[in-house]
């Protein structure tokens, strides 16, 4: 009995002298627990690491948990397990974590032992990055004098770092050549200055140093070479190219300056390089035009712009411009020639407003004296008067009674200041039975004046086809379309007609001028029936809806092509 005495004391000795020894933050068994987070130890920046504890218990289950002071992640998925890891954080100086591990066996019973690990910075250093566009038609980092250039490190890397704030320090520095930085930012992730302008040229040496967010860093350097104030070349562009038809004006919008102030005025002209005859405005002049020749296929012009500076280095670019043959023309242009910028309206070419009415179409190519008409007319309109007969009238002293319209073939009804069925202060109402919107109209509207009996659109009709004006039973009134190709918006004053073919249309001083159309409209609608017509007016050019019972002029037209 004395020595099985013995024995068990030393075993409980040696139980405690355990428990006295386990990590570096281990606690006192308790209640049969025993634990041990580890050893204290460092680990490198943005890497994994490992935890793991040592608990020894006469308990079948036990539950774990890990927490860490600093706050951090840790990722422990099985919490009847010991085990669990964390992503070192990327850190500018050695930071200690403080970590704990907690058991507890389900009965009450509860240990908790800390282990500290440093976590050590790693850091590589930057690489630093200088980008610059390459000058057109130049050698590789040879750029001219006077322009401005622009120096970009923003494209420098840290290579154990990639997040976007990684680079936190710009610094650039010229390390050769006459000084550009005066008054430059030197401390952003861009440098721009000017190159010098001298009589020789010369290298230009730049360095950057750019710093990471753990103060390492990282040089890169670049040279260019700058060219000498007669070698530097105007910058030229001719334009762009673009299609025409034959007759229309040709665009001439060539641009040309130099960074040398020395190198001005520069010189500017224009050449046809087509072997086809064309003629141009002003071919001293970089904004100008040419009038498109006259082509029966498709055919390319090349036109050079052609600058030479004070120092005699000349320079060119070309546009090609396709011509296409005049196509068929069925309806009228506009009338309108002039052109318009920003602040002023008239007759002169405008290369700084392109793609305006006044710049193509059949007005501008009757202008330019392309245009084959088989009458005449102002602008692009093409006319023939026709007697009572229905015959040509070329002599204005001969009378004449209608206006054939030689694009679309339309023969129109005119007007006349003599009293009569024809006279141009006669108004009507809109009276139709057929395809009227569901009402006819009324047969003798308010304020009506004329030889009828009554003044509506249907008895008009019928009395000039009974009479048979120039020879034709089948006038009726147009369509809104219709009507409105015969209007001039070119015209300054008078009627927006050209009144060398349709005189005594009204006096625009008492506009408006409303002449009807057959055309019901749906926006004067009542009980589901077209109470309204449209009109045009000749005094501004404008269309609206009249009431029906309205008092407004006709000009009646018959024919047009199919």
């Amino acid at each position: 009995m004395h020595k099985a005495f013995r024995l068990i004391t030393l075993t409980f000795t040696v139980l405690i002298s355990l428990a006295g020894c386990g990590g570096g933050s281990s606690d006192e068994p308790d209640d049969g627990i025993f634990i041990n987070a580890g050893s204290d130890r460092s680990v490198n920046e943005q890497t994994t690491v490992q935890l793991s504890g040592q608990v020894q218990s006469s308990a079948d289950t036990l539950t774990y948990s890990w927490t860490v002071t600093p706050l951090l992640a840790i990722d422990h998925p099985d919490t009847s397990a010991s085990t669990a890891s964390f992503a070192a954080p990327t850190v500018a100086e050695a930071v200690d974590y403080t970590f704990t591990l907690s058991v507890n066996d389900g009965a009450g019973n509860s240990a908790s032992d800390s282990v500290v690990i440093s976590v050590q910075p790693i850091n590589e250093s930057p690489i630093a990055d200088i980008q610059l566009a390459q000058w057109p038609a130049l050698g590789n980092n040879v750029y001219p004098a006077g322009v401005i250039l622009q120096l970009d490190a923003s494209g420098s890397i840290d290579p154990d770092n990639s997040t976007t704030d990684a680079i936190v320090a710009y610094q650039w520095q010229q390390l050769a050549g006459s000084n550009v930085l005066d008054g430059a930012v030197i401390d952003a992730p861009q440098l721009s200055f000017q190159t010098p302008i001298a009589e020789q040229s010369q290298q230009l040496t730049f360095s950057v140093t750019v710093t990471d967010n753990e103060q390492a860093q990282g040089v890169a350097e670049i040279t260019l070479t700058v060219q000498s104030a007669d070698q530097t070349l105007p910058t030229v562009s001719a334009g762009v190219d673009h299609a025409v038809f034959s007759g229309e004006s040709i665009i001439l919008a060539g641009e040309a300056s130099s960074s040398v102030p020395a190198a001005e005025p520069l010189s500017e002209s224009w050449r046809n390089d087509s072997g086809v005859s064309i003629v141009i405005d002003d071919a001293d002049n970089a904004q100008t035009f040419a009038v498109a020749p006259e082509v029966t296929v498709e055919t390319e012009l090349e036109l050079t712009f052609v600058v030479v500076d004070q120092f005699g280095n000349e320079v060119e670019d070309g546009i090609i411009v396709s011509v296409q043959a005049q196509p068929l023309v069925t309806m009228n242009d506009t009338g309108v020639l002039q052109q318009a910028s920003l602040d002023q309206l008239g007759t002169q070419h405008l290369n700084d407003f392109p793609g305006q009415d006044g710049q193509r179409g059949q007005d501008r190519i009757a202008d330019n004296g392309l245009q084959e008409k088989a009458g005449r007319g102002q602008a692009g309109f093409d006319f023939t008067r026709l007697n009572q007969n229905g015959d040509e009238v070329d002599n204005v002293d001969l009378p004449w009674l209608c206006v054939r319209d030689n694009i679309t073939g339309y023969v129109w009804e005119i007007k006349t200041d003599l009293a009569g069925l024809h006279a141009t202060e006669n108004s009507y109402s809109w009276y139709q039975t057929t395809n009227n919107g569901g009402f006819d109209g009324d047969p003798n509207g308010v304020d009506t004046q004329c030889t009828l009996a009554q003044c509506n659109t249907a008895d008009f009709i019928e009395a000039v086809n009974d009479e048979g004006l120039c020879g034709f039973f089948d006038w009726r009134l147009p369509s809104h379309d219709e009507l409105l190709s015969i209007l001039h918006f070119g015209q300054q004053q008078g009627p927006m007609l050209d009144t060398d073919y349709f005189p005594s249309s009204g006096d625009p001083d008492q506009a408006p001028l409303w002449y009807w159309t057959r055309q019901p409209n749906a926006d004067g609608v009542q009980d589901e029936l077209a109470q309204a017509a449209w009109a045009i007016d000749f005094a501004s050019g404008t269309d609206n809806f009249l009431n029906k019972r309205t008092a407004a002029r006709i000009r009646l037209v018959r024919a047009g092509r199919p």
